[in-house]
């Protein structure tokens, strides 16, 4: 009976490791924006807010982050989250780009 029951066993285990790798390599496909991406350098992204250059961006008030933009795709205690502007890219919270808008 014992032998009847592995193969069993074996294939219940390759079925959950196979889901987990597919979860795993979604988080992993949505990596980090990178401040050289071309939509990013696009909208003046930075990944650090208080590294804004207020010159080139006269619209940047201190405290705007990507925390507190109605576009960001999370909590605003999440520390990375997706944006519209960047599909299939995490920004985190405390990044900052020209699109920034209040968040309601």
């Amino acid at each position: 009976m014992k032998g009847i029951n592995q193969p069993r066993r074996v294939f219940a285990v390759a079925i959950a490791m196979a889901g987990t790798a597919g979860l795993a390599s979604r988080v992993f496909a949505q990596a980090l924006l990178s401040e050289a991406d071309p939509r990013a350098k696009a909208l003046g992204y930075v990944a650090d807010a208080s590294k804004v250059d207020a010159k080139n961006f006269p619209k940047y008030a201190a405290g705007q982050n990507c925390a507190n933009c109605a576009l960001y795709q999370a909590k605003p205690t999440d520390p990375v989250g997706g944006c519209p502007l960047f599909a299939g890219r995490q920004v985190p919270a405390k990044a900052w780009c020209s699109a920034w808008a209040k968040r309601a």
